[in-house]
């Protein structure tokens, strides 16, 4: 595994990290715990130091398990957990959301304060590494609330980087807010990937000339750029993939696959999900990837991609 600081203020990483959205078991399907505790150590094993939660996967049961491995490897140790705060399952009902559960936006600086007290209870820390605001509005981020809790939580040592993973489709429309905010965005999390690459256009260059850390996610495109799923493939109700990859979505990007052969052909000895992660952290401003893992198996595979030496991607 290679490590890397997270930009100029952010700590030090592995390349390869673990989303740990899918083993909160809500939103992917089926999942068992004990798996999904075997998928978390192993990731430990294999040399992983980033996991990256969110308050929200499962209504805190992602945060817990997270909690519940590292007691049973003896602490934390030198293990970096980015949690996030914003999407609001504690005082939301039946009708903000129907698609994720019941969740909406809450950007209040007192809302974020008492998620982040949540947070550090259900990880069993004295400190948040990385505190993320998860992906809200354009009119929730230009207001002051969030800035000025991200704010007071770093001057009280509740957390230590603050950082802001930006809402998908919205990588260059949201750009001006790390403009407004650089001194205390540490790190970004954004939505990358082989066949999504609008962060290229405006957001990384900033990130660059910031030096602020880039974390990436959806890098494998719910698990689309691994080469297991067809024009047939189907998800049950209960797995957000029903939404996002859905047979028109699938259609799409089924097309845009094709255009990637080439790649694969050049590099036979690498899995599709192997390329699909090394193409992410090639990018000069992104420095580490999140791919959703549920099984070891599906670890150790995400894994050896942090160990291929430089490949030639355009980008």
């Amino acid at each position: 595994m290679k490590y890397v600081q997270l930009g100029k203020r952010g700590p030090n990483v592995s390349v390869i990290g673990f989303g740990a959205w899918a083993i909160g078991g809500m939103n992917w399907g089926k999942t068992d715990d004990d798996v999904s505790k075997k998928a978390l150590h192993t990731a430990f094993e294999e040399g992983v130091t980033l996991v990256d939660t969110a308050d929200v996967y499962g209504f805190g049961h992602s945060e817990e398990l997270i909690a519940r491995v590292l007691k049973e490897r003896g602490g934390k140790k030198d293990i970096i957990i980015a949690t996030k705060a914003g999407n609001d399952f504690y005082g939301a009902g039946t009708d903000d959301d129907k698609g994720y559960g019941p969740i909406r936006q809450t950007y209040t600086k007192e809302y974020i304060i008492s998620a982040a007290e949540k947070s550090l209870k259900r990880l069993n820390v004295e400190t948040l590494d990385i505190l993320q605001l998860h992906s809200g509005d354009t009119e929730n981020l230009k207001k002051d609330d969030p800035w000025l809790a991200l704010e007071q939580l770093k001057r009280e040592g509740k957390i230590r980087h603050a950082g802001w993973s930006i809402q998908s489709f919205k990588e260059t429309d949201q750009s001006f807010i790390l403009d407004d905010h650089r001194d205390l965005i540490d790190v970004i999390q954004v939505r990358y990937n082989l066949l999504e690459r609008e962060a290229e256009n405006v957001l990384f260059p900033k990130a660059l000339e910031y030096g602020t850390g880039v974390i990436v996610r959806i890098p494998l495109l719910f698990g689309f750029l691994t080469g297991k799923f067809n024009k047939n493939t189907r998800f049950n109700e209960e797995d957000h993939r029903s939404m996002n990859l859905s047979p028109d979505k699938l259609e799409k990007y089924l097309l845009e696959l094709d255009n990637l052969q080439p790649m694969y052909d050049t590099y036979p000895n690498y899995s599709k999900a192997q390329l699909a992660l090394k193409f992410c952290i090639s990018h000069p401003a992104a420095h580490t990837v999140i791919p959703g893992a549920k099984t070891p198996e599906q670890v150790r595979e995400n894994c050896a991609a942090g160990e291929i030496e430089d490949l030639n991607f355009e980008h």
